[in-house]
């Protein structure tokens, strides 16, 4: 099977410690133009700085935790932002140009939000302990969620019902509503004995009907049936009769293969029922409007709430690589699609040295994974683990 790559614009989020970076008065300008080079990239604004702040750090075993938690916090908030993504999709009806116009981050292109990241200290006080932040970013994305799942809930209802009012209104008329096609004399109306039933006849069958409708069952008003209206498959009829006959009637029009309407005349439902679909359109409407606002708000907000939390990422897991005190530089990476897996392979020759051990060359000098050292360790350590930190972030 051939390979597939991530659906969407895939960026790296890296981190480095400080002394991987080239000699040079200031290294994070000379990383990234080192790795700009080393990944023979065209387009220099492709490499930049991803500032990362320095959190507020607990213990080692607190640090191990919190690893763990934000590894699986990551893949739910993306979880999120796909889903959210989804919505924008469902709502614009697939429309390329009306769904990017939607992928707004803080009132920037996604891409310049990522390029310009930087952490809203107001919002998320750097003083504050990991774990209180993740809790405080985990609750908002959550919240978020859960309230454009309700509203698109309800918008899906009341897009259901428009559509269940409107094929009321098509078709022809063996099964179309009728309140649009009948008019109140049309009926016998008011008759203590006498009751109007509607039929829809085939029309290949019409003079059939015609012929034999009055000896059907007793106690039909002769020469009663009438033309009520007709399309291109049937003719809908009404037939006066004795209210007592008007089951087997129906029963007997079954047999013959013509469509009984049971249909009770009122001018009040009358009016209720035209009344039905302009009240299903304007919910529709209503809620789409609704769910449009909402569904770009949570892109938004959860967009920046998983770039947060990618930021927490890496700097736990650059403290837990590279130690105490935080010496590194975190960079932000949007390799080309066609050379992404080409360029992490890249990065993985040049600082495979970073991971010891666990990273050694074979006789070709590539870097493989074969420390039989981690072996023992397999249940708690990635199946994923690189020689240093980064990770992907795929903008759908």
């Amino acid at each position: 099977m051939a390979f597939q790559g991530p659906v969407g614009t895939l960026y790296y989020i890296l981190s480095l410690p400080s002394s991987a970076a080239p000699a040079g008065a200031d290294p994070e300008s000379a990383l990234v133009r080192d790795l700009t080079s080393t990944l023979q990239l065209t387009d220099k604004d492709d490499v930049g700085q991803f500032l990362v702040p320095h959190f507020k750090i607990g213990t080692l075993d607190q640090l191990v935790q919190q690893s763990e938690e934000v590894s699986k916090a990551d893949g739910q908030f993306e979880a999120v932002v796909s889903r959210t993504v989804d919505v924008l999709k469902t709502i614009h009806e697939g429309n390329k140009d009306q769904i990017e116009a939607a992928k707004v981050v803080n009132d920037k292109p996604v891409e310049n939000y990522l390029k310009s990241f930087q952490w809203n200290s107001a919002k998320y006080r750097i003083d504050k302990p990991i774990a209180e932040l993740l809790d405080s970013l985990s609750k908002e994305i959550f919240a978020l969620d859960a309230d454009l799942k309700t509203l698109y809930t309800n918008y899906m209802l009341a897009k259901s019902n428009l559509a269940s009012v409107e094929r009321k209104q098509t078709g022809n008329l063996s099964t179309r509503s009728l309140q649009d096609v009948v008019k109140k004399e049309d009926f016998v109306l008011g008759s203590e004995y006498l009751e109007t039933s509607l039929v829809a006849v085939p029309k290949a069958s019409s003079k059939q009907f015609i012929k034999i409708y009055e000896t059907l069952v007793p106690m039909i008003v002769p020469r009663s049936a009438n033309i009520v209206a007709q399309d291109d498959d049937f003719i809908l009829y009404s037939v006066t009769m004795f209210k007592k006959s008007i089951p087997e009637f129906l029963h007997k029009c079954r047999e013959n293969k013509w469509m009984p309407r049971e249909f009770k005349y009122s001018d009040g439902a009358i009016e209720d029922l035209k009344k039905e679909k302009d009240r299903a359109a304007e919910q529709e409407r209503r809620l789409w409007g609704e769910v449009v606002r909402l569904a770009r708000a949570t892109y938004s907000d959860s967009f920046q709430a998983w770039v947060h939390l990618k930021s927490i990422r890496v700097f736990v897991e650059s403290v837990l690589r590279y130690g105490l005190p935080p010496d590194f530089i975190s960079i932000l990476v949007k390799p080309p699609a066609a050379i992404a897996t080409k360029a992490k392979q890249t990065l993985t020759t040049k600082y495979g040295y970073l991971g010891g051990n666990a990273f050694v060359k074979d006789k070709k000098g590539k870097i493989v994974q074969e420390d039989q050292n981690l072996q023992e360790y397999s249940t708690i350590v990635d199946t994923e683990y690189e020689a240093f930190v980064i990770y992907d972030l795929v903008v759908v």
